[in-house]
């Protein structure tokens, strides 16, 4: 009787899943992987404290809320308090330290208002805005690939991204949750085209995290597709198209407008990006679709230009196969071009793998779905990594 009863709960857990709208099924994932992410890095926290570890973000008030906040979250906290600085802070050579203009405004404004609507410590507030807007990046990644590649594709993308190896930086006092929520839920407004509607999500985007720009040049791409296959499309829609993709466009480029008016120094915003450079590749120009050639010609020689060549291809690839047909053309677009805007201006390093998110349509891919043994092995492979990767970058360095 014992064991009967054993084996008849999960029948009947599965049974009220099953029951659950799509929404409420993306929550349920959602919030198994907060619970999991939370577990892992309240013990990591815990043990570090105990043990003396040194940090590798140091905080003066050592608490779980300031720990979830590590990292480049104080720059988010003195842009909150403080606002951004009218003079570029330098070292003794007069070279640029880095500071706040590299960071957008929306997030920690956001954070700012509800810190002072509940009282709260920003690092609190901050986690709690981020872990929501998570949520709801989770539930716009659902709506936009449910109707490309089926439910059952759409929840396995959704519990992939929960539990990626990174998906921490989904609850961390960091943007990247906001920007991830505008940026799936502009995507998912393309591919209704929708266009209009996108602006004032890719506008949000723009001032909360770099990157948008990717979205402009998906809807270039479309208006380009379109016109080639005699698409029948009456002037309002053609005229939708452009008039979204300038406006994101606009948004895309004006935070370095914003940091040279206020400084007095035009180029203010790329060279307070390039002060992060310095660690890695010492004084380096930008040049547009250089750095990582620079980055892996420094460390590994005629291997690492090689190395980059071939993972452009690979992606290339991999974004051309017949198993993303249903992902076609707007997913792939925007990948492609988010992909370009990576190439063409990041220099990578171990953020790489937390820029990587917004290509998380990608994990529809209905080859994923599938096959059993992938979309197993990598569920298991991303949770195995996550206190992994956790150790790594609040410990050793930052992601």
């Amino acid at each position: 009787m014992t064991n009967t009863g054993v084996a008849e709960r999960p029948s009947a857990l599965r049974s009220r899943l099953g029951r659950l709208p799509p929404w409420g099924l993306v929550l349920v994932i959602w919030a198994a992987s907060r619970l999991l992410t939370t577990t892992l890095l309240a013990t990591l926290f815990a043990v570090a404290t105990r043990l003396d570890w040194n940090f590798a973000s140091y905080r003066s008030d050592p608490n779980f809320f300031t720990f979830s906040g590590s990292w480049d979250s104080s720059f988010y906290r003195q842009i909150a308090l403080h606002g951004y600085p009218t003079e570029l802070p330098t070292d003794s050579a007069g070279n640029v330290l880095p500071n706040a203009w590299a960071f957008l405004p929306v997030f920690p404004w956001l954070v700012r208002g509800v810190s002072a609507l509940t009282g709260l410590d920003f690092y609190v507030a901050g986690v709690l805005v981020a872990t929501l807007f998570g949520a709801l990046a989770a539930l716009a990644l659902y709506r936009l690939l449910a109707p490309r590649v089926g439910p059952y594709s759409a929840l396995w993308a959704v519990a992939l991204f929960c539990f990626g190896p990174l998906s921490f930086i989904l609850q961390a006092a960091y943007a990247e949750s906001l920007f991830l929520f505008c940026v799936f839920a502009a995507l998912g407004l393309m591919m209704n085209r929708r266009y209009l509607l996108m602006i004032p999500f890719a506008i949000v985007a723009a001032f909360s995290r770099p990157g948008v720009l990717a979205l402009s040049l998906a809807l270039a791409i479309m208006l380009l597709l379109r016109w080639r296959v005699r698409d029948r499309m009456c002037w309002s829609e053609r005229w939708a198209i452009v008039a979204a993709g300038l406006s994101i466009a606009a948004a895309g480029l004006a935070w370095p407008l914003v940091a040279g008016a206020v400084t007095g120094v035009p180029d203010a915003y790329l060279i307070t990006e390039l002060s992060w450079w310095t660690g890695f590749v010492g004084q380096a120009p930008f040049v547009p679709l250089t750095p990582w050639f620079l980055m892996a010609g420094k460390y590994l020689g005629s291997a690492g230009i090689a190395l980059v060549l071939v993972l452009a291809a690979g992606f290339g690839w991999w974004l051309s196969r017949r198993a993303l047909h249903p992902l076609r053309p707007e997913a792939v677009a925007y990948s492609a071009s988010y992909g370009l805007y990576l190439i063409a201006v990041f220099l990578p390093q171990q953020s790489l793998f937390r820029l990587l998110l917004p290509l998380a349509p990608l994990l529809g891919d209905p080859a994923i779905a599938r096959s059993k043994p992938l979309r197993r092995g990598l569920l298991a492979g991303s949770i195995a990594l996550q206190p992994i990767a956790i150790v790594l970058l609040w410990f050793i360095g930052y992601p």
